[in-house]
């Protein structure tokens, strides 16, 4: 019984060194600070509780809503075309290959190291008069085979960290193409408004036009003066310079799209005038904001990253504990003969056993690296946090605009409507010389105004359900269906994991 006690007692001093040396993973309060807030404790608000009837998530088609074909083709032929989605998909295919990479770690491995050497030796006397003018062989040849056991579960957390890594990139591609069709889009009802600009300048240039000529038949009649044709043609340049203005406008605005498809300038000159017509009601999801993790990619890739991070403190607290690999080899050795005579049986060797290595004395370096990937941890999860606090801001601030646009839009009808009735009144009175001209001037500026400020509501509106759409995350692929693996990798973290990074 001494004798056994006594043959078990290195490994048994090793062992309680290595849970010695390993307990100091747990000292000094290095633990995460930060907590991933649960979406029931945010208050949505009563903008987005007023929004309206049930109006489901965005489909995955979302622009369709504005019925403009060539908007419909300008989307696709972005996200088909444009820089930053082939980049987003080099990335998603980049974490793939490192996924690979960090699996391998948990699988055996093998590999054949072979060297044949053939030494012509020198005729110094040193080496000895027997090997004088002599060529000797010295060939290996040894298959390894090694096999990390992971005791402490690092390959394992280190291969679902990469795993979790991936998700999150694949969601980040996501939120790049979500935020390309969205910039088409708001670009797209840019340049349907800068069109609509036009068209109310050019109308009041045909209005100053009228003025003109019948300020020049009154001077004709004998009825005016030339004060009035100059009055008459003084607006006249400006409106010109702003129709002018509002080409620039256009030709920018179509060098923008064109850009955002990945092409050259070309491309915007064949871009018609936008036809949008948007008759969607406001209307959001009854499920707010819980299922907002799962829909919108940006705040799905911060839970992967939330859930990565705590593998990551995991990985940093198994290097505190000893490591464990059995080795294994086998091939011929000989020095001496010819280049293949090593290959015969009797030069055959074979060497196995396990390798342990243990960290004992490192200068805070695994308390370093526990302690910056915690901090990580808690980095991400604030992260987490602050998007999901900016989501529901920014979907409430689009269902704010969009019902005050739609009130200021009844207003300004209203205007509008008083704004040419002054009009008309103002030009039958210069008409019949009860008024002079700058009546006119004035109630054709303030029904110019009133034009523009319906044309800019319009557009408003027309981009604020763009951003609202983008701010509830956008359409899914058709194939994430509610309950599938999509969704299931949508970023929603188990409590079991964020429980093991509190430990």
């Amino acid at each position: 019984m001494r004798r056994l006690f006594h043959h078990h007692l290195p490994a048994l001093t090793v062992i309680a060194l290595a849970l010695t040396i390993a307990g100091c993973a747990d000292q000094g309060g290095i633990r995460p600070q930060a907590q991933v807030r649960d979406t029931a404790t945010f208050d949505a608000g009563q903008a987005i509780g007023q929004a309206g009837a049930e109006a489901g998530w965005p489909q995955h088609a979302w622009w369709q809503a504005y019925n403009d074909p060539q908007l419909d083709a300008l989307v696709q032929k972005a996200v088909a075309g444009n820089p930053s989605m082939a980049i987003a998909a080099a990335r998603v295919r980049q974490a793939q290959s490192m996924a690979m990479v960090a699996h391998a770690g948990e699988l055996p491995s093998a590999q054949l190291d072979a060297a044949i050497g053939r030494k012509d030796w020198s005729d110094n006397v040193y080496y000895g008069a027997s090997f004088r003018d002599k060529l000797t062989w010295n060939n290996t040849a040894t298959l390894g085979l090694t096999y990390n056991v992971d005791l402490w579960d690092r390959n394992k957390n280190a291969t679902e960290r990469a795993q979790d890594e991936l998700h999150a990139v694949a969601a980040d591609a996501r939120a790049a193409q979500l935020d390309l069709e969205s910039n088409v889009v708001r670009t797209y009802v840019q340049l349907a408004l800068q069109y609509g600009l036009l068209d109310n300048t050019e109308a009041m240039l045909k209005e100053e036009q009228k003025i003109l000529d019948l300020a020049h038949r009154r001077f004709t009649g004998g009825i005016g003066t030339q004060l009035e044709i100059t009055q008459a043609e003084s607006p006249l340049p400006e409106t010109r310079r702003q129709i002018e203005a509002l080409h620039e406008s256009i030709a920018l605005v179509r060098n923008q799209l064109a850009a955002l498809l990945g092409e050259g300038p070309g491309a915007g000159d064949r871009i018609a005038r936008p036809v949008l017509a948007l008759h969607t009601a406001i209307g959001l999801p009854s499920a707010l904001p819980a299922e907002l993790v799962g829909r919108r990619p940006d705040i799905s890739a911060a839970r992967w990253r939330v859930e990565a991070a705590v593998r990551g403190i995991a990985v940093a607290k198994a290097a505190f504990y000893p490591n464990l690999n059995l080795l294994a080899g086998i091939g011929p050795a000989a020095a001496g003969g010819g280049m293949l005579s090593f290959l015969s049986m009797k030069n055959w060797q074979t060497t196995y056993g396990p390798a342990i290595s243990l960290p004992i004395f490192e200068g805070g370096r695994l308390r370093g690296q526990l302690g910056a990937t915690t901090a990580g941890y808690d980095i991400e999860v604030e992260h987490y946090n602050a998007l999901l606090s900016q989501a529901l801001k920014s979907i409430s601030d689009q269902v704010v605009t969009l019902q005050s646009v739609a009130r200021q839009q009844q207003q300004a009808g209203e205007s509008v409507a008083a704004a040419q009735k002054n009009v008309d009144i103002a030009t039958r009175a210069y008409q019949r010389g009860l008024t002079d001209y700058l009546n006119v001037l004035q109630a054709q500026t303030q029904w110019l105004r009133q034009q523009q400020i319906v044309q800019q509501l319009q557009a408003r509106h027309l981009a604020a359900y763009a951003a609202l759409t983008a701010a509830l995350g956008g359409g899914l692929e058709p194939a994430a269906a509610p309950g599938t693996e999509t969704e299931a990798a949508a970023g929603i973290a188990s409590s079991r994991t964020l429980k093991a990074a509190a430990k």
